[in-house]
């Protein structure tokens, strides 16, 4: 099982770094929004419907993207765009802060198919935004991907080790407040190394207010996973899907992702553009 998860993970991640590096952002924004349409069928199953209408709705959530992309494109100024990168962001960012994190603490329990569909947009679509923005700047987009994948691989190992007190345990049994912790440390000594290598192509990243950035996406991706952890359990399943072997479905692969890019979205146009 584990030289599943590796082999996928090694696959995914070599196909998604290609992209990123040699994809013209036309381009980019497709894979993505490919990626983003396959979470949206699997969004569907999490919310009980039918295939006709997880194909629907994954059609749905695809054609968003792509108008998006054309209309910013070719009938806005880079200052509409802007305005309009920073509106998206700053609602995504209310809906994890204000909706997603007392859904998780409290537990709610929606199956309006509406509602549903609404809040599944808010879960993909900003973070594709995001990342389609963000590419123009390759390096920039990898080194804050980066800052979750650290935190997830940081809380997994030290949950592990030391986790004893849990975190959500009617949400998600598996996460611990040790392994919390073990993120934050992670993100930290990231932060540290990113220093020591003064990397030319990353010069915003080298200023003290980048940490509480880098501390902000690390909470909001544990939101994240707690969210569709929680989503899964309503559903009564182990994963989003079954496309990744090793790994389950592609949201269980961007949970946190979804919820942390539109915040480093959002930081990319405000902190690290100064």
């Amino acid at each position: 099982m584990l030289r599943q998860r590796i082999l996928t993970a090694a696959v995914v991640l070599l196909v998604a770094l290609a992209a990123l590096f040699w994809f013209p952002n036309a381009a980019w924004s497709l894979f993505v929004a490919l990626v983003t349409t396959l979470g949206a069928w699997e969004w569907g199953r999490l919310s009980g419907w039918r295939p006709l209408a997880r194909v629907a709705y994954a059609v749905v959530i695809g054609a968003s993207c792509i108008a998006i992309f054309i209309a910013l494109s070719h009938g806005a100024t880079a200052v509409q765009q802007e305005r309009f990168d920073l509106a998206i962001f700053g609602i995504a960012l209310a809906f994890w802060v204000c909706i997603a994190l007392p859904w998780i603490a409290w537990r709610w329990r929606l199956r309006s198919p509406p509602a549903l569909a609404l809040v599944g947009w808010w879960v993909l679509v900003p973070a594709w935004l995001a990342a389609t923005r963000m590419q123009l700047q390759p390096a920039l987009l990898l080194a804050l991907l980066v800052v979750i994948w650290i935190a997830d691989t940081a809380a997994y190992f030290a949950g592990r080790r030391f986790g004893r007190n849990k975190l959500a345990p009617l949400v998600s049994p598996g996460k611990t407040w040790e392994g919390v912790a073990g993120a934050f440390l992670g993100v930290v000594v990231y932060f540290m190394v990113l220093g020591a290598l003064r990397i030319p192509a990353l010069p915003e990243l080298l200023r003290w207010p980048v940490v509480a950035v880098f501390f902000a996406m690390t909470a909001l991706g544990i939101v994240g996973d707690l969210f569709e952890s929680w989503m899964k359990r309503e559903a009564g399943v182990k994963d989003s899907g079954t496309l990744l072997p090793g790994h389950g479905g592609v949201l269980d692969r961007i949970d946190a992702l979804t919820a942390s890019l539109p915040l480093a979205g959002f930081a990319a146009l405000t902190i690290l553009a100064r």
